[in-house]
């Protein structure tokens, strides 16, 4: 894999295979994270999920907790990922006209970020509500996964255009 000028991918060893990165240096600091995701939703099945009256229970709850468990087992399930002590895990998941709306924050205090675990937590929740809705709605969609904003380590704070 090559890259332009002396630039290096840290995820890439010079030989091209993929290896964790030692942050073993860096300091622990406090770090977070925020992400969002929509869902489509047919007219019956929001109808459906205001009324707290899917077969499977109510999705906005179910769906909250999935994305908390997601993000305690990010590092399960991407391949370069730290397993991070996370601190806290924040989820709002809401109905809005047409779309389920979610998003999620981790905390920690780590030597590496908890982006992916904010984006995981999002990815398991829409995910979720595909599965408790599919039965009303087969034609659900998930749209618009990304980062919001994330604080703390060398990096400093980025937030997401509007």
């Amino acid at each position: 894999m090559s890259t332009s000028g002396s630039q290096r991918l840290s995820h890439v060893d010079p030989d091209g295979s993929a290896h964790m990165v030692d942050v073993g240096a860096k300091p622990v600091t406090e770090r977070w994270a925020r992400a969002e995701g929509f869902v489509t939703l047919s007219p019956e099945l929001e109808r459906q999920i205001r009324a707290n009256t899917l077969a499977k229970g109510s999705l906005l709850e179910v769906v909250r907790l999935a994305a908390i468990q997601a993000a305690k087992r990010t590092d399960e399930l991407i391949p370069l990922c730290h397993a991070l002590p996370l601190d806290a895990v924040e989820v709002q998941a809401s109905v809005q006209p047409g779309r389920l709306c979610v998003q999620a924050t981790a905390r920690t205090h780590a030597r590496t970020g908890v982006e992916m675990e904010a984006l995981t937590a999002v990815a398991v929740a829409c995910l979720t509500a595909i599965d408790m809705g599919k039965a009303v709605d087969r034609s659900m969609r998930i749209d618009g996964i990304r980062l919001l904003e994330k604080h703390g380590g060398r990096g400093g704070s980025w937030v997401a255009e509007p």
